[in-house]
């Protein structure tokens, strides 16, 4: 049974995105398509599955680096924020992500059975989590069947 390290992330965030679609749990809150994902984004996120891409790409990231804390996530989803302007030229400066992107999208899989919180030290995932994280592996390591992804198989 192949484990979520054994499989590339992004073949494996698409397909629980996918599987977050169908879930009763984890919805897409309203104010999504109006607020950014960080300081350093321009516009919306423009995808139509970003909340479920999110959602899935958390669980991902709490599973391989738990326990963790929504401002390590929120560092984690950051990027960097340009620093010029017409008039003068600064140097880009790190900038968070969202943190109310990562609240919510924690307190989702947290209210599916997903992940839980660890006293004092942050989120982390829950047997069930695992096992959906797992399954959803061995399934995408069926489906590889491109010749450079031959090595995972």
């Amino acid at each position: 049974m192949a484990t979520m390290h054994d499989v590339p992330a992004s073949d494996l965030i698409d397909a629980l995105a996918e599987e977050f679609a169908d879930h009763d749990d984890v919805r897409r809150p309203d104010w999504i398509e109006y607020v950014k994902s960080g300081a350093d984004a321009r516009l919306p996120p423009e995808q139509d599955d970003f909340w479920e891409r999110r959602v899935a790409s958390l669980l991902r990231k709490v599973a391989d680096d738990g326990p963790v804390g929504v401002e390590r996530l929120s560092t984690a989803y950051g990027g960097t924020k340009r620093g010029s302007n017409r008039y003068r030229v600064a140097p880009a400066h790190r900038a968070d992500g969202s943190g109310k992107i990562v609240r919510t999208a924690l307190t989702q899989l947290e209210d599916a059975g997903l992940v839980l919180t660890a006293d004092g030290e942050g989120r982390r995932v829950t047997p069930e989590g695992k096992s959906l994280l797992d399954e959803t592996a061995d399934a995408v390591m069926e489906s590889l069947d491109r010749d450079d992804l031959q090595r995972y198989a």
